[in-house]
């Protein structure tokens, strides 16, 4: 989300204190100016990166709600689901990469004069395709790890459930919980720019993102990975798996998974991120805080 650009923070170097939200406005412009002003095979990089390391946290949310259908009340299972996927982001931030959903912040310093359009739209494209190779390249890895097959087949049947309830919104349904993902996602960047060390970005990370997983709403790039998954193993599963499931009482409840339903479910989640981040968050925050009168007045206080 933040990549691995370094934030202007408007404070001085070696200051511990946190950015108050005028200042965070600042250093958001700035950094994700540099972001976009990246050479394009480094941004392009850290996109397959971004995607890669969401896609792990998804790997890792999958395992976590193995069996928690059973066993936990819906809301904690989800909350367990939420929290453990908030590694790829933590990733994202502290390792260094770009992920599509937090470029829409990109707005700012576009709304500012700071950015042409043309080069916004083309790292955003970049990023997109980054992430996209990333999570792909992912899940055919674990894919031929045989990772699905662990649990008697239960991690796989878990990945089946969460590829089609994501391909299988209806699209109008799946766009609204696209733009509520994505405030959740720039705030939680938002707050991220404003922290000064590794453990600050984390806490920063943690609620925002554990809240959007529990509350079910999409992510373009995390479902990069979660449907392509779900139909690798729904073509290429072994005869194995499939024999582990009918054992288990769920294979007759594993529904066909369609490639069509999920390149319009990324269609209409991508839009819908796009709105939540860059119209919702960063659209408002350059209003209120970069706006030209303001942000002379803000960068005069400091």
């Amino acid at each position: 989300m933040v990549g691995t650009t370094r934030p202007e923070h408007p404070l001085q170097a070696g200051s511990f204190e946190s950015l108050p939200p005028p200042a965070i406005a600042q250093a958001a412009e700035g950094n994700y100016r540099k972001k976009a002003m990246q050479y394009g095979s480094t941004l392009f990089a850290l996109a397959i990166l971004g995607g890669a390391f969401v896609a792990l946290g998804g790997m890792f949310a999958t395992v976590a709600a193995t069996g928690s259908q059973t066993s936990l009340p819906y809301g904690v299972g989800r909350l367990l689901l939420g929290s453990v996927f908030s590694l790829g982001l933590i990733l994202v931030v502290v390792a260094g990469a770009q992920l599509f959903t937090s470029d829409a912040l990109m707005v700012m310093a576009w709304a500012s004069g700071r950015l042409r359009t043309s080069r916004m739209l083309l790292a955003w494209t970049t990023v997109w395709c980054g992430n996209l190779v990333g999570a792909l390249g992912t899940a055919v890895l674990v894919f031929l790890s045989g990772q699905y097959l662990f649990g008697h087949g239960q991690v796989g049947a878990t990945a089946l459930y969460l590829a089609y309830a994501k391909s299988s919104l209806p699209p109008s349904q799946a766009f609204f919980l696209g733009i509520l993902c994505n405030v959740l996602v720039c705030l939680a960047a938002w707050l991220a720019l404003s922290a000064r060390s590794v453990a600050d970005k984390i806490v920063a990370l943690f609620f925002p993102i554990t809240a959007f997983v529990a509350a079910g709403f999409e992510h373009c790039v995390a479902n990069m990975y979660f449907v392509p998954y779900g139909m690798l193993i729904q073509w290429f599963a072994p005869d194995s798996f499939w024999a582990d499931l009918a054992r288990l009482d769920f294979g007759s409840n594993l529904p066909f998974i369609s490639p069509t339903d999920f390149l319009r479910n990324l269609a209409v989640v991508t839009l819908g991120n796009w709105v939540g981040g860059g119209l919702l968050v960063g659209g408002m925050y350059w209003l209120i805080y970069r706006r030209p009168a303001d942000a002379a007045r803000s960068e005069k206080a400091d």
